[in-house]
């Protein structure tokens, strides 16, 4: 039987590994469904042909993240949702009109499967968008606001950005030729775009929330996580470079590391975001031994867990290898 406080932080870490899996996982085909080119049908095919044995199964972490949150910490799950209940109702909305555009852009009479392409971009659209705008409203403590409407507007932009890059550099790793260089040019783009999204955070987190300055420049054992920035600074910088080789080279046996590099980029501002804000789980409102259930239900739901979530991630695992390589066409029957 373990104690309240350490099932509180399992529960947490769990949690967190969920959502980061999530946004890496599923971040990708919303950034590919993004980057649709409406006027290209065979590129739209051979897009949505890349992700298309994983995708459904992607979104997996986030139902994993949001059932450990409401499981282990009930209190903070009634708070963040009553304050998001807008935005969260808009993604469900938007991944509803993904999984429908998927199906019925084949399915459907041909002359409409350029609607469904719209809606399955639109789709995808809408959850970066509304992804972001609940991200900056948790990290300005849900405050009802003028600034933090803008923040918040601005971080939704920045997880677009952050999407459109990891979705690029995932079409980098699995297309080819023409359809391979414009992912290239996208990453580009994208990067650019998410660098901004990610410096604008990183200078006005602190300045809106006491508690995270202090975890970064006051505190003592600020100097073991301050190289994190520094790491993630340099990432960026490797990423410009080695997609600006990729651009000059006439094959593509290195494809895979802009994916491999904004991965390490999405980790690393993930650990910053969860740094910035431990033990809050509710920023300046709830800690994580506040909000935690009671320790007899966690104990037993912990078991279910240590099967559960390695199960998910060896099946993940094993999807990805078997699909692995450029993508094929995609078909149905």
């Amino acid at each position: 039987m373990f104690e309240q406080t350490t099932l509180a932080v399992v529960f947490v870490g769990l949690m967190g590994l969920s959502v980061l899996l999530y946004a890496i996982l599923d971040g990708y085909d919303l950034g590919v469904g993004m980057l649709l080119p409406l006027k290209n049908d065979s590129e739209c095919d051979s897009m949505i042909a890349s992700i298309g044995p994983f995708w459904d199964a992607n979104e997996t972490w986030l139902v994993m993240a949001v059932g450990l949150l409401l499981i282990a910490f009930p209190l903070a799950h009634s708070i963040v949702f009553k304050a998001l209940y807008l935005p969260t109702l808009l993604l469900l909305i938007s991944l509803i009109m993904r999984g429908i555009a998927f199906d019925f852009r084949v399915k459907a009479p041909f002359s409409h499967k350029p609607t469904w392409n719209l809606m399955f971009k639109l789709g995808s659209l809408l959850a970066a968008l509304s992804q972001g705008y609940m991200l900056g409203m948790y990290i300005m403590g849900f405050e009802q606001s003028v600034a933090a409407v803008l923040f918040s507007l601005l971080s939704a932009l920045g997880v677009t950005a952050a999407y459109c890059l990891i979705g690029a550099a995932w079409l980098v790793m699995k297309t080819e030729h023409t359809l391979q260089r414009k992912a290239i040019n996208w990453t580009k783009k994208s990067l650019i775009g998410c660098f901004i999204g990610v410096v604008a955070v990183s200078f006005i987190n602190p300045l809106v929330n006491p508690d995270v300055f202090k975890t970064w420049l006051s505190n003592d054992n600020a100097w073991l996580i301050l190289p994190l920035p520094i790491l993630c600074f340099a990432l960026f910088v490797i990423g410009f470079r080695k997609i600006k080789q990729l651009s000059e080279l006439t094959h593509d046996d290195h494809c895979w590391q802009p994916f491999v590099i904004t991965v390490a980029i999405f980790t690393l501002c993930f650990s910053g975001l969860a740094i910035s804000f431990f033990p809050y789980i509710v920023p300046g409102q709830l800690t994580i031994w506040q909000a935690v259930a009671a320790p007899e239900a966690l104990n037993f739901i912990l078991w279910g867990a240590i099967i559960v979530i390695p199960t998910i991630i060896g099946y993940t695992i094993f999807s990805y290898r078997v699909f692995w390589g450029k993508v094929t066409e995609l078909t149905y029957y």
